[in-house]
């Protein structure tokens, strides 16, 4: 059988999958949550705009228990799921190097497929909503979307020969995501109206298993593997702990807190734009938006555009402002994006919401960018691992911690997980004012900072 070397594919099954699945997982847990508080089943209307309609206000107190009921199970749900995907997610990564790049694709995609069966078989026999937590722990056990992106980007750069190559190619997977997802947003509206909940799960299931069977019968090893040289994987975690240990001590002083710093101002933006978009969903589903189906679609559809425009931000941007510049442009996209949906009482302006927020991706692949500079070539699989823990760590943290505040203060004002967002966002912002203060000229030439410190640059030294 004929293989390729085509990981786009799976990357674009996936996204339409899963961004197909995520709006229905919130909206089906919502909906059996209001059938088991409010012994009623969920209002709806004819006019797409406001199912809430229906309500009256004698339902106010009831909806407002649900939306406390659905933002916690959401916690509940992140938290079963934190440790399993953190631990596989190092395993894999840490195993990669010895075994190939297509176990941490194929091995995601297999959670998937458990996720998607999972909450098609409670919907179908209409079983326990929690049984879902369950579900989310099982697929959990084989690693999430960092540890399947990650295994793409990674057999991408092993493909690519020179660095402007691997460049495009990546963005390439960027857009086929953001594209992808857009379209499973907005599809999910009417799928669900058309056919219900059974339909849709059934599709996702369906897809997850196509891509796994893409990646298992078609998709080719990028890595030759040599079973002499294969390691056990506790000896392949205890080299991986040692090179991470080596990023922070290794190194000079200067270039190791650039590191410490960059990745700080990482995963605090994460924290809270992650945070921010975790509760979306409910916020829509409430008063007084209260969208339907077609309208979350499209709402869904116009967050992923974010993919897409903030890749020709980073694009056009790069042209003529600094790397730190472009960092401070998404972040306060970001911060003005969560303050006006905090504050989004209409259908227009919760969609305009989106045009602030149209550069809210580019501090990320920039700053991974950056602080691949600051590493050595022989220290880049430590980065990225320590990277990917990080960041499905803080994934989700942020999005229990959210969902419980939301939780809590839904009643007395439902934006104020939003501020709360847009507030915490000053940490990356006072933090990259540092980085520039102390280190104006090294951002984008790691060799002048290593000749700073005295030291000479040679094979291992921070790649440019």
């Amino acid at each position: 059988m004929k293989r390729l070397y085509f990981v786009e594919p799976i990357v674009g099954i996936y996204a339409f999958a899963s961004f197909m699945l995520y709006p229905l997982v919130q909206q089906y847990v919502y909906r059996r949550l209001w059938l088991e508080i409010t012994n009623s089943s969920y209002p709806a209307s004819d006019d797409i705009t406001s199912p809430c309609a229906a309500n009256n206000s004698n339902n106010t107190g009831q909806q407002e228990k649900v939306q406390k009921a659905a933002s916690l199970f959401s916690t509940y749900s992140e938290l079963f799921s934190l440790i399993p995907s953190l631990v596989v997610t190092l395993l894999l990564v840490a195993y990669s190097d010895q075994r190939g790049r297509k176990i941490t694709i194929i091995m995601p995609l297999i959670g998937s497929l458990i996720y998607s069966v999972s909450f098609l078989t409670v919907s179908f026999f209409e079983l326990n909503v929690y049984l879902l937590i369950a579900a989310n722990f099982a697929s959990s056990l084989f690693g999430g979307i960092g540890t399947m992106l990650g295994g793409c980007f990674s057999y991408v750069a092993d493909l690519c020969d020179n660095s402007k190559q691997k460049t495009l190619r990546m963005a390439v997977i960027d857009m086929v995501i953001g594209i992808m997802a857009g379209m499973a947003a907005i599809s999910t509206g009417y799928f669900l109206i058309a056919a219900g909940f059974n339909w849709p799960f059934f599709t996702s299931a369906m897809l997850q298993l196509l891509n796994l069977l893409y990646a298992i019968f078609f998709l080719k090893e990028t890595k030759v593997v040599d079973r002499s040289e294969t390691v056990a994987c506790c000896q392949a975690l205890q080299k991986l702990a040692s090179g991470i240990v080596n990023l922070f001590a290794g190194g000079n002083r200067k270039t190791s807190w650039m590191l410490v710093l960059m990745m700080i101002i990482f995963f605090s933006f994460s924290f809270s734009n992650t945070g921010g978009l975790s509760v979306i969903t409910l916020y829509e589903l409430n008063k007084p938006l209260c969208w339907s189906e077609i309208l979350i679609g499209y709402g869904s559809a116009a967050s992923t555009a974010v993919f897409i425009t903030s890749f020709v931000g980073v694009y056009m941007f790069s042209r003529c402002l600094s790397n730190i510049t472009i960092i401070y442009i998404g972040i306060l996209s970001v911060v003005i994006g969560l303050v006006m949906t905090a504050f989004a009482k209409t259908t227009l302006m919760m969609f305009l919401v989106r045009i602030p927020s149209m550069f809210a991706i580019m501090p990320f692949p920039v700053l991974r960018s950056m602080m691949s500079k600051v590493v050595s070539k022989s220290e880049q699989g430590a980065l990225f691992a320590c990277v990917a823990f990080i960041e499905n760590l803080t994934s989700t943290v942020a999005s229990a911690a959210f969902s419980s505040i939301y939780a809590a203060t839904v009643i007395w004002y439902p934006g104020f997980v939003f501020l709360l967002g847009a507030g915490l966002c000053i940490i990356p912002i006072t933090l990259l004012g540092i980085l520039k203060r102390f280190y104006p000229a090294n951002y984008n030439d790691p060799e002048e900072l290593l000749s700073e410190n005295g030291t000479e640059t040679s094979e291992d030294a921070p790649v440019a």
